[in-house]
């Protein structure tokens, strides 16, 4: 999965505060494993960087138990001990193990994903197989996993020998922890994925590894809307068939979806109706996975347009994460949202609109907010009236 490399924006103290190893793996290993399909459902979360929301909240709003925490890396420096985003080793890691307890204390549990776009891979660094599961080993044993994502991406995707190394540890760690959800992620293309997917899908065959599923990312490849990524689900469903010699059932099963919501790093736009679309075909086939990037995402973007931290369409907090809950066969709860009656300081009311964070405005377009009427001076999505100065979108035409 892409993904900006923000610096870590401070989790709430209460909720990420660091706790002493000992109570917080206690905590972990007291959790029984989720059903499978809520490993399969799980969307991506970062949790100490792209301003990561507070998982319990996300729980809470849509019912989600399960989340996929990224990633796991070889040491920025070189080396073949794990570390998240390539520089805070596991060993020492107390941040993520309290995130981990506190989700697991609400009843919910996680998946690790290892790899992702950019950084270094243990598969490129661990040197053998035996190496990459050792260390991949740790993290399944220091956060008691039932479930882990192996994420192959750019550069390691075209590196022949560290695709075999993350491969043969993937076999390794399903045999030596039975039971556990193992997924592999790769990049997508219209034609399913590409030449090195295939070859990744051969090297799985040789070696006699069935992973839960092969899911692709159809995104980031030219892809427009819902449609698009069906038809390339599609065609790997038919590429699942031929390199692994599955039936249409098994590779149905096998394969799945890892989407991105919102507006991509190519700018492909992927709206609710598009995810809505990718579901439909999901649950219809029997589809083995749905997933996407990501929960820091799952916001509409107010005074910012990072990619990293909100989705740039319009929407709803968590709107793409309900679709997991969904995958998962539970019903989101349903909210309704609140009724905003803007007064003025004297206590009259504002007749326009109130603004929503949410709507697309243009030019001349006239809202209430915070008592105060405002006309937008050009197109605008989620800038809050008030808080962008003179030079601004809003004009402040006064208290109403």
């Amino acid at each position: 999965m892409r993904r900006s490399r923000l610096a870590a924006i401070g989790l709430a103290a209460a909720t990420f505060a660091a706790t002493a190893v000992s109570l917080v793996l206690g905590a972990s290993s007291a959790t029984a494993a989720l059903s499978r399909n809520w490993y399969a459902a799980a969307p991506y979360l970062m949790p100490q960087s792209n301003n990561p929301p507070d998982p319990v909240t996300v729980m809470n709003a849509t019912g989600l138990k399960a989340f996929q925490l990224a990633f796991i890396l070889a040491p920025n420096g070189g080396g073949c001990s794990p570390t998240w985003d390539g520089t805070d080793p596991i060993t020492t890691d107390t941040t993520v193990a309290a995130a981990i307890a506190r989700i697991r204390g609400a009843g919910g549990d996680i998946s690790v994903s290892v790899g992702g776009y950019g950084g270094t891979k243990l598969g490129q660094t661990c040197g053998t197989v035996a190496a990459t599961a050792a260390a991949y080993q740790q993290v399944v044993t220091k956060y008691q996993l039932k479930a882990i994502d192996f994420d192959l991406e750019e550069p390691e995707y075209e590196n022949s020998a560290a695709i075999a190394n993350e491969l043969g540890a993937a076999k390794t760690l399903q045999a030596s922890n039975p039971g556990l959800f193992v997924s592999v992620t790769m990049p997508g293309t219209a034609a399913g994925t590409g030449w090195f997917g295939t070859q990744l899908l051969d090297q799985a065959k040789a070696i006699g590894f069935t992973p839960d599923n092969f899911s692709i990312m159809p995104f980031d490849g030219g892809f427009n809307g819902g449609s698009s990524q069906v038809s390339a689900l599609e065609a790997f469903h038919g590429l699942l068939m031929s390199h692994l010699g599955w039936d249409s059932a098994t590779a149905y099963a096998h394969e799945g979806f890892s989407g991105m919501n919102g507006k991509s790093d190519a700018a492909e736009m992927f709206y609710t109706a598009d995810f809505q679309t990718v579901y439909d075909y999901a649950t219809g086939h029997g589809l083995g996975r749905f997933t996407f990037w990501s929960v820091n995402r799952d916001r509409a973007c107010v005074g910012t347009t990072d990619n990293g931290v909100c989705s740039n369409v319009p929407q709803n907090d968590w709107d793409f994460t309900r679709f997991s809950v969904r995958f998962a066969g539970a019903t989101p709860p349903q909210t309704t949202p609140p009724v905003t009656t803007t007064t003025s300081p004297g206590g009259g009311s504002c007749t326009a609109p109130e603004w929503d964070r949410t709507k697309v405005y243009v030019k001349d377009d006239v809202v209430a907010h915070h008592g105060h009427q405002w006309t937008a001076k050009w197109w605008t999505q989620g800038e809050e009236p008030g808080t962008t100065g003179e030079w601004g979108v809003w004009q402040d035409n006064g208290a109403c």
